[in-house]
């Protein structure tokens, strides 16, 4: 589904990923790991067309779309959940969760019933403005509203980064079963190893924007996978 070929992505005079390539599967979770400052939200702002690569290909259903943009790429069925959660503070939950209708056609646009089933507390919180939520329900809340733009594609830039442990939890399942619908691709960056190995099919390595290590989850070898997290 996703192909990422051997791309380089420049900030200005500073190079920020080194021939990164990756694959993403529908039904499967790719993990992406690694210090601060490697790559991986470098990574992840290609993807979703934030920034424009300097050189390779991204493809995604067959189609090479290095060059549409940010919109385009929402259209085709690509969301990202951003490091930070970038809810609308002084929009509701119900309201923030709409947001997502933006890349949808008309017909579609309604709140997907697996949003409450995955988070129930937004749908007690609609009319709470999302400033108002905790950092927890914030998150739970930016992944919904992704999952409101019916992706193919799912993108998660370190969404247990300062959630509390009840709610880590159940962003974890939301992650299992979205994976067992079989018709998503999902990506997620962590720095949390054991929340990776839970959950990921396939672990990725990066360091100084270079992919240092990578296997499928029945071929880790811990160790290796450890030592190359500490380089």
């Amino acid at each position: 589904m996703l192909d990422v070929n051997a791309i380089n992505l420049h900030y200005g005079a500073a190079q920020a990923l080194r021939g990164v390539s990756l694959k993403a599967e529908p039904g499967k979770v790719t993990c992406v790991l690694g210090r601060n400052g490697v790559g991986k939200t470098s990574l992840l702002r290609a993807i979703v067309g934030q920034h424009s690569i300097s050189a390779g290909a991204i493809t995604f259903e067959g189609k090479d779309i290095s060059r549409l943009s940010t919109v385009e790429r929402a259209r085709h069925g690509i969301a990202i959940v951003p490091q930070g959660r970038e809810i609308f503070p002084l929009l509701t939950v119900e309201e923030n969760l709409e947001t997502g209708f933006a890349p949808l056609p008309r017909n579609d646009r309604s709140v997907p019933d697996d949003v409450f089933s995955l988070f129930p507390v937004l749908n007690t919180m609609l009319n709470r403005r999302g400033g108002d939520l905790s950092g927890g329900q914030q998150q739970q809340l930016a992944i919904g509203r992704a999952l409101v733009m019916r992706p193919r594609l799912l993108l998660l830039d370190e969404p247990t980064e300062g959630i509390q442990p009840s709610i880590i939890k159940d962003i974890g399942r939301a992650i299992s079963y979205l994976r067992s619908l079989g018709q998503m691709a999902i990506v997620l960056v962590e720095q949390y190893l054991d929340f990776a190995q839970e959950l990921g099919d396939r672990l990725v390595v990066m360091d100084r924007g270079s992919i240092v290590y990578a296997c499928d989850k029945a071929d880790m070898d811990e160790g290796a996978l450890k030592r190359a997290m500490a380089i």
